[in-house]
């Protein structure tokens, strides 16, 4: 499911991640490449993508949600970046008008492509998307945060204009994690109530890799997420880093 009203209680239940830092780690591995042109899809709320043009990237933003985009445009607009453009699009359908040096996915979005298939495409039309020799950038929740830290927990939070309920259950078999939202928000005296559910996978990295070079790319690195370290049994997080083969 694509985020609906949940997009205008996003940034408030994410207030407690840094995008600064977030940002910087990926500018860091993106200026050493000498990246200028920057595809951020999944962009969400806009956080990263407002976050690298503020560093000098020429970025675009895309997102299949709507309700997500009205929040990045939002975002951008409080910034001072209201040309910062924005589009619908779903990441597996992804296209550019022109390559670009690299393309990002970050927190989650992959996550969210549940089938096989739908990795491959996303896969495949970024790679169409890039230059040769262009990046492409992407982290995964890994299957021990899923499972062990997140999977069978409920989660609440009560706030003066919102709360919600965050209720998880883990699927093993097929590596699932439902996610069933409720949240309250104020409007005026009352508060409305509404409900989404949301579902990610637990990738393994030896099936993103497999996929990545079958699309045309060979890897560079799959990282401890902000940092070069390697993947720990315990890593939360996990950052790949792609590189589209020459032609």
């Amino acid at each position: 499911m694509q985020y609906g009203s949940f997009a205008h209680c996003y940034d408030r239940m994410m207030h407690d991640v840094d995008y600064g830092m977030w940002t910087e780690y990926l500018a860091s591995l993106l200026q050493k490449s000498g990246v200028r042109t920057v595809l951020d899809c999944a962009c969400g709320t806009g956080k990263i993508t407002i976050g690298l043009a503020k560093r000098g990237f020429s970025v675009i933003g895309c997102d299949c949600s709507e309700d997500m985009l009205m929040e990045a445009r939002a975002n951008a607009l409080h910034a001072g970046m209201k040309m910062l453009p924005f589009v619908c699009c779903d990441m597996t359908e992804v296209r550019a008008h022109r390559p670009v040096d690299a393309l990002i996915s970050t927190c989650d979005g992959v996550n969210y492509l549940c089938e096989p298939k739908r990795v491959d495409a996303f896969f495949q039309n970024a790679n169409a998307c890039l230059k040769p020799g262009g990046l492409l950038l992407f982290d995964v929740s890994s299957a021990y945060k899923l499972s062990e830290m997140i999977g069978e927990r409920t989660f609440t939070e009560i706030e003066d204009d919102y709360a919600y309920i965050w209720e998880n259950e883990f699927d093993a078999n097929n590596r699932i994690l439902e996610m069933n939202l409720t949240f309250f928000v104020r409007e005026g005296s009352l508060y409305r109530r509404f409900s989404e559910v949301h579902r990610q996978r637990a990738h393994t990295e030896t099936e993103l890799t497999d996929s990545l070079l079958q699309s045309g790319f060979t890897v560079l690195g799959v990282f401890d997420s902000f940092s070069r370290n390697p993947v720990r049994c315990d890593s939360e997080r996990i950052q790949f880093i792609a590189k589209k083969n020459e032609e």
